[in-house]
């Protein structure tokens, strides 16, 4: 039996998993898994509706006064154990993540993987810090503390490009906190989501902290956001359907995480070591085939480097290997189908009338014709207002444009909608200071581009969204602080009660 198939034999029951089991959906419409580098289905379920919804968040509900009951030793060291449990299914769960996204095998085991085992050892020791401010006498006649409270039932909505890793980002410090949560992942990719779950239950987490909902997002993702058991939304998507989920949730008036779209500009200066840029360049437009929120899309370069950097991209993105996303030689797999693969090739057919494709701009022929495949594609000659500058494209697609002074430089990288992530590329101090203070971005690196650690948040601003995916700081969305205050004094009739009633005594 072949990787392909070795996964997907454990979804014969079906693509919930709801209290601690897999059951099949009830919408009474199906779904198929299609593995993109060949066009193939290699799982059909039943989708999840309503009723099922509001069977995953029933189960949260009644799980959550014990778990957030529970030390935060005792989920701790749950959590420790999950770590080891993902650990144990890594192949299983690179294999499937590869499946049925067409990331290259190698991306999947050294990076998805890896990433999302570290996250659950990284909030395992992060679940025994919850802290508040330290409890003091600020107004003298009270003792003041803070508690820091889960906030419930958490519906959280994860997307299909990094289906393993985000519904880690969603999972993890959720539960951590104390709350219980319903994940309903892309309908596309359901496959690693499910693996995550089972790991989580073999690890001993207990039935109904953590659904899984596999359904569309009309049906499933509208009635889990709007759902009144549900106390908070955490969606990870584009901005147009995160527009979509803000006005579901405020009718509910539930807490909201939104981590939308991005359109990264890379900025190099003119005193960067071009090398390293270049590098960089391929490296960070070309992950996951593009389809990253925090991919290098835009590349501002000062004039001096603008005619080497472009000759420099060009010719290295004409050695990255296309191919089976199980060959280890693989460096690009197919995009997630082929209506995105017809998205992305619109944008670039549409860019011929007013710039150049360098290099790429085609799908390949012969075998890979099959698969949902994309040539590394570089343009340069379009206008700061282009549409192939302003939008999210979502795939192999790399756009540079020259600037001359730094503040030229700056502002066209501020110059879009978005504020992901960016990058500045310079050998000077006081340059990537600047760039780190002006980029209005919710992560900037300096002379790299792509990088995230658990440690560091990860989230926008702008129409990228707000709140924090990772870290500690990701508490911040998954707690309510509560202020107690304690009287001190013993006293009967305070100073205060006079501007109410009676006077001073």
């Amino acid at each position: 039996m072949d990787q392909r198939s070795e996964v997907t034999e454990r979804f014969a029951e079906g693509a919930q998993f709801i209290a601690g089991s897999l059951r099949s959906g009830t919408s009474g419409r199906t779904q198929d898994v299609v593995d993109p580098a060949t066009g193939e289905t290699v799982l059909r379920y039943e989708l999840a509706g309503t009723g099922d919804v509001d069977a995953a968040v029933a189960a949260a509900a009644r799980a959550f006064p014990a778990w957030a009951g529970a030390t935060p030793g005792e989920r701790s060291d749950t959590l420790h154990r999950f770590a080891a449990a993902l650990a144990e299914d890594a192949a299983d769960l690179a294999a499937a993540e590869s499946l049925n996204c067409g990331k290259p095998i190698k991306l999947s085991e050294e990076f998805d993987v890896p990433g999302t085992i570290d996250n659950a050892a990284f909030f395992a020791g992060a679940a025994r810090h919850l802290e508040g401010k330290a409890a003091a006498e600020y107004s003298g006649d009270h003792t003041s503390m803070i508690r820091r409270e889960p906030v419930g039932v958490v519906g959280s909505i994860a997307p299909w490009n990094y289906p393993l890793q985000m519904a880690a980002w969603k999972v993890l410090p959720a539960i951590a906190a104390g709350n219980t949560i319903v994940l309903k992942p892309a309908e596309i990719t359901p496959l690693t989501s499910l693996l995550f779950a089972q790991a989580a239950q073999r690890a001993g987490l207990p039935d109904g902290v953590l659904n899984i909902v596999s359904g569309a997002g009309r049906d499933a993702g509208e009635h889990l956001v709007g759902h009144p058991d549900v106390a908070m939304t955490s969606f990870t998507g584009s901005t147009a359907v995160g527009k979509r989920v803000a006005e579901i949730a405020t009718g509910t008036v539930k807490r909201l995480h939104l981590e939308l779209g991005g359109k990264a500009p890379f900025v190099v200066f003119d005193d960067a070591d071009l090398e390293a840029a270049v590098h960089g360049a391929v490296a960070g437009a070309l992950i996951n085939t593009g389809q990253d929120c925090t991919a290098a899309t835009r590349a501002y370069v000062q004039r001096p480097l603008y005619d080497a950097f472009v000759s420099g991209v060009a010719d290295l993105m004409a050695t990255v290997r296309l191919g089976d996303p199980f060959d280890p030689s693989t460096d690009l797999g197919p995009l997630i189908s082929h209506t995105q693969r017809d998205r992305v090739a619109g944008f670039v057919e549409r860019a011929r009338g007013y710039a150049t494709v360098v290099t790429g701009g085609e799908a390949p022929q012969g075998e890979l014709a099959k698969g949902a495949y994309y040539r590394p594609t570089l343009i340069a000659g379009a206008a700061q207002d282009s549409e192939i500058v302003q939008s999210e494209i979502f795939g192999p697609v790399l756009v540079v444009l020259p600037f001359d002074s730094d503040d030229e430089g700056l502002a066209l990288a501020n110059d879009t909608p978005y504020g992901l992530a960016a990058s500045a590329w310079s050998r000077d101090v006081y340059r990537t200071g600047r760039a780190t203070r002006e980029l209005n971005a919710g992560c900037v690196w300096i002379n790299d581009h792509i990088p995230i650690i658990s440690e560091m948040p990860h989230g926008g601003a702008k129409a990228s969204g707000f709140g924090k995916d990772m870290s500690a700081y990701s508490f911040e969305e998954y707690t309510q602080v509560k202020h107690v205050m304690y009287d001190i004094t013993g006293v009967a009739r305070k100073d205060w009660h006079r501007t109410i009633f009676g006077d001073r005594g």
